[in-house]
């Protein structure tokens, strides 16, 4: 599929630029015309000679050929010429000017004039990855038309300590931009998705409880975690119906949205849903009371204290788990603040979950507010605890193990 592709490679200052020698060398093997062009700063990691070689094709570091002979490296054919840009590694300062539209290099002004696609392997230390600046930056190229991120792994890192940053291996690259040909040529046939078919109820979101027309009850939840995974489950094939509280989230695109306020609204919506459903997850951080009384007009501040009388609302996931058939795969969240294990533990026997999602506000960086996340995945066999990652990559780790529990039950 690559064979006659002509691909830029644009190469940042990053230590993962050792990859990109066996990474230019495969793009050529399998019979791309490839040209790199450098920053300054990636020079200080891989020699431009080297790749020169490799790639078979001058290496392009500034816009000036030759002050001589006023000769230049025209930033606007070069971006006409391409089929793909690709920009592997792609460090944290690279990564924000891309998001950003900053031009001060021949790098970003190639990549300001090309009107192909454009694949973006980001690399950096674990503590840049998750910070909440490349997050954004990461989700606004994402939202740019013809651009693709093949996320950075899990692994040691060079500064010593183990997480997510580690550019994908070259050989995963190609496979990646080989698949990316073959589907924008039609060569390649759709794949069987894991949860075609399937369908799956999610909640997320805050709930709101009206003391009056102007005042409410609610919580921090942004709704974040559970937008993430209504769109990779319906990545995976899945058809799904997002019950939402409160957010300022735009639909996820294949995702049915039911918009509620309140958790009895949100209780109503998911009973009338819940028996033509596969999965059910609860991840929506839902009131566990109301007030007894909602004040028909706005309450006066009269007196220096105020008591609300509040009373329980129903327990969803709880109502679910008791009407639940076998052969559906029911999956609840958990937020704790202190003994969160034997916390989870004890909501994954009474609510009659197959699997519990644990969140911790005492981990840093996890939790309402953030766009990172960190958890422990709990169900009757055992407990498997995760690393710090971006919502969307935890999302993933959760639908991974929701298609591993759902082949079981279909077995």
């Amino acid at each position: 599929m690559l064979a006659g592709k002509k691909i830029i490679v644009g190469v940042t200052g990053s230590i993962a630029a050792y990859k990109t020698a066996l990474l230019v060398r495969l793009l050529v093997k399998a019979g791309a015309e490839v040209k790199v062009v450098m920053t300054e700063t990636a020079t200080d990691f891989i020699s431009p000679l080297t790749l020169a070689t490799l790639a078979k094709n001058p290496v392009l570091l500034h816009y000036q050929k030759s002050k001589d002979t006023g000769e230049w490296n025209n930033h606007v054919e070069l971006g006409l010429w391409a089929d793909l840009l690709l920009i592997a590694p792609c460090s944290a300062n690279t990564l924000a000017k891309l998001a950003n539209g900053l031009c001060d290099n021949l790098l970003t002004a190639v990549y300001l004039s090309a009107r192909c696609p454009v694949c973006v392997a980001p690399a950096m230390d674990l503590d840049m990855y998750v910070h909440p600046a490349t997050l954004r930056n990461l989700q606004v190229l994402q939202q740019f038309p013809k651009h693709f991120v093949i996320e950075a792994t899990d692994g040691e890192l060079a500064s010593g300590l183990s997480g997510r940053g580690r550019m994908e291996e070259p050989e995963k690259i190609v496979a990646v931009l080989q698949d990316f040909f073959a589907t924008a040529l039609n060569l390649k046939t759709p794949p069987v998705l894991a949860l075609s078919g399937v369908h799956v109820l999610l909640t997320a979101g805050g709930t709101r409880e009206a003391l009056d027309p102007v005042r409410f009850i609610s919580n921090h939840s942004t709704g974040k975690m559970g937008y993430a995974l209504a769109q990779n489950l319906a990545a995976q094939g899945a058809t799904v119906t997002l019950i939402s509280g409160i957010t300022n989230l735009p639909v996820p695109d294949g995702v049915q949205r039911i918009d509620v306020t309140s958790a009895e609204e949100m209780y109503q919506a998911v009973m009338q849903c819940v028996d033509k459903q596969d999965i059910i997850i609860h991840s929506a951080a839902v009131a566990d009371y109301t007030p007894k009384v909602k004040s028909p007009i706005k309450i006066k501040k009269n007196d220096n204290e105020l008591t609300i009388e509040l009373v329980k609302t129903k327990d969803i996931a709880a109502a679910v788990g008791a009407i639940r058939s076998p052969k559906q795969l029911h999956i609840g969240f958990a937020l704790e603040t202190n003994d969160e294990v034997a916390h989870a533990k004890g909501k994954l026997q009474r609510k009659n979950l197959d699997m519990i999602v644990l969140n911790s506000l005492q981990e840093q960086g996890a939790g309402f507010g953030h766009d990172t996340n960190k958890i422990t995945l709990i169900d009757h066999e055992g407990q498997k605890e995760f690393t710090l990652k971006s919502k969307t990559a935890v999302a993933q780790d959760i639908v991974e193990a929701i298609i591993e529990k759902w082949g079981k039950i279909r077995k």
